[in-house]
């Protein structure tokens, strides 16, 4: 990761900036699917838990080639409006190193109720007392509302922030730019 791009949303009076990034966030995920990209990460320098939010900026990492062959392409056709892309630069040498992950909360009783009699051939009593209503989890993290391409629906990409490290450690990024194991720059 040794340079970066901020992608800074502009006031709009029309849209709330988490719709404008939702929108963002879509695109490059889409096109990180199309170009089969794994070296390309993302982070949100405004994130913070209290209250949760991932503030109205989107920084992409990694090589220079990787991400001038992504600022070439027209990825951020009908955002242009909305957002003001910054130069491509080098990550300051002071930057610490976090990770930057999706968290999923298993947050649907009857989801994991049916789940559980299929592949246990249980009945619904039986999965009703081994999940119980008050076992869905809640995050109270910052999120992202997307909607898949594959299936039509909508869904929270809720991310959690790691603690500083004090190496980087590399590994890939999947096509949403996020990694459970690789750190990305933190400036």
């Amino acid at each position: 990761m040794e340079c970066f791009v901020d992608i800074e949303l502009r006031p709009d009076p029309e849209f709330a900036a988490h719709l404008l990034l939702g929108a963002l966030y879509t695109k490059l995920h889409r096109t990180l699917v199309t170009n089969n990209s794994t070296d390309i990460a993302v982070c949100f320098p405004g994130h913070q838990n209290r209250p949760p939010s991932l503030g109205t900026r989107m920084r992409l990492l990694g090589s220079r080639p990787a991400l001038q062959t992504l600022t070439n392409t027209d990825w951020l056709s009908g955002m242009r409006d909305h957002v003001k892309v910054g130069a491509l630069a080098h990550v300051p040498a002071g930057a610490t190193h976090r990770t930057l992950r999706r968290v999923q909360a298993k947050s649907n009783p009857e989801r994991l109720r049916r789940r559980l009699m299929k592949r246990h051939g249980l009945d619904e009593t039986q999965a009703r007392e081994r999940i119980p209503d008050n076992a869905a989890k809640t995050l109270n993290l910052p999120f992202l509302q997307l909607r898949s391409c594959s299936t039509g629906q909508t869904f929270r990409l809720f991310l959690s922030l790691g603690p500083e490290q004090p190496a980087p450690a590399s590994g890939e990024f999947n096509a949403y730019g996020l990694s459970q194991n690789a750190t990305v720059p933190w400036f």
